[in-house]
């Protein structure tokens, strides 16, 4: 593997602050009440999935690991909860040592999950743990949440390209984020020049509106964008009429002109006449490109249309209305000391409502029907069957406090399709249902 492929390793800052403030007064308490060294496992998932969602997919893992590689505090953040006399000076001596040597394991990048799922579990003393509580949940939630709505477009679009174009429609660093999860899910490519550099996702772009307008004519702005970007390049021809754009475009650039995008009006309709119009006037290789709002439901409306890409910005940055995956972050077992002879216990919330859940350190596995198809997501505590031994879903992610786990992204990509494939066929509907297999505790 060639170290390239994991993309580029940009400096971080450390990611320590990104945090509640109970993670700390939580582990003060514990040092002076002597139960922090206490061997501990908390994991990640979620109670139900998103309203109407079948599955979820599992986003933001290579993150998680860069995150808790670079959460540490330095003399400044020290410093600032020093003043803000956030926790006491035997806390801040041992914050100020802090690195986590426990273990994590978890689904990998790009695999689905189901209420219930050990999505991430990890071990290690209490404090050590809890402290990654918030930036564990803030990366998975967001991430997974982009990731299942590109899973969903990727659906609709049935192979055809998809472009992430969400930058300007959410947070600067988020877009970044967003757009990786995107590339997990099933886009192909990116707007974002941030998420190209740091991940190797293919950057696309050409021109908006203003550079159109910014011209005397429309014929003068094709013309410099063709004299400059080549024959190949995309045109945008909505800015004024469509019918009179296309015939300039092509007269400019000929039949080899690569793309022609539409942006507004009725897609459908406006696609038909224009691939028609490229054919009479012999682009026949020339695609179109619609973008607009679009989510998946509009892009399974756009199935019948010569569309050969779409690009997709707020609704995809956004979850396409389900901005987060409702995860949570729960001590599922402990011992009553530091010592791994120590036997671990396993502990719960009680609930009257619906955030009970259930203790002990957890396995999964995915059981399959005859003929191969998902039928179970299966949880449990004890010795794992025989039969299920090889279908195990955790990978071990970090194993005394060193990452052992990282891959490209494009591993991530490639096993959201096979995971995908692997569930049945319901769980490719865009209509409305619960969890397309139900999750079983043994």
């Amino acid at each position: 593997m060639n170290s390239a492929d994991l993309g580029r390793r940009v400096g971080v800052p450390s990611t320590a602050l990104f945090t509640d403030q109970y993670e700390l007064t939580m582990v003060q308490a514990a040092l002076k009440a002597g139960t922090a060294d206490r061997r501990s496992v908390f994991e990640a998932f979620t109670r139900r999935l998103p309203e109407g969602r079948r599955y979820g997919v599992v986003a933001g893992i290579g993150r998680v690991l860069d995150a808790v590689e670079n959460f540490h505090f330095d003399d400044e953040m020290l410093t600032f909860l020093r003043e803000q006399d956030v926790v006491d000076g035997p806390t801040l001596d041992w914050l100020a040592d802090y690195r986590f040597s426990g273990d994590i394991w978890g689904y990998p990048e790009g695999e689905v999950y189901f209420p219930g799922s050990p999505i991430l579990r990890v071990e290690g003393s209490f404090a050590e743990c809890v402290l990654l509580e918030t930036v564990i949940l803030s990366i998975l939630n967001h991430d997974s949440a982009i990731a299942a709505a590109a899973s969903r477009m990727s659906t609709a679009a049935g192979g055809r390209g998809l472009i992430e174009m969400g930058a300007r429609r959410t947070h600067e660093l988020s877009a970044v984020a967003s757009a990786r999860a995107a590339y997990v899910g099933g886009f192909n490519t990116t707007s974002d020049l941030a998420a190209g550099f740091r991940y190797n996702i293919p950057t696309v772009g050409t021109s908006a509106h203003a550079f159109t307008l910014l011209h005397d004519t429309e014929r003068d702005a094709f013309r410099a964008q063709v004299d400059s970007l080549g024959r190949g390049t995309t045109l945008l021809v909505d800015t004024y009429d469509v019918t009179e754009a296309v015939r300039t475009a092509v007269e400019i650039a000929g039949t080899e002109l690569g793309a022609v995008r539409i942006d507004s009006g009725d897609l459908l309709l406006v696609a038909h006449r224009v691939r028609q119009q490229l054919d009479e006037l012999g682009a026949t290789a020339t695609k179109i490109v619609v973008t607009s709002d679009l989510d998946e439901y509009a892009i399974a409306s756009l199935a019948a249309a010569p569309v050969d890409a779409y690009g997709v910005g707020t609704q995809l940055v956004t979850g396409s209305g389900h901005p987060t995956c409702s995860m949570v972050y729960k001590l599922v077992a402990r011992a009553g000391s530091a010592d791994p002879a120590d036997p671990l216990r396993p502990v719960a919330k009680k609930s009257l409502g619906a955030k009970s859940s259930v203790g002990g350190r957890k396995w999964a596995a995915r059981r399959p029907d005859e003929h191969g198809v998902a039928e179970a997501e299966v949880v449990g505590t004890g010795p794992v069957p025989v039969e299920l031994a090889d279908r195990q879903l955790l990978v071990e992610l970090v194993k005394g406090g060193e990452v052992v786990a990282r891959e490209p992204l494009d591993a991530a990509r490639d096993r959201h399709v096979a995971a995908r494939a692997g569930l049945p066929l319901s769980a490719l509907q865009l209509s409305r249902g619960e969890p397309v297999i139900p999750t079983e505790y043994v």
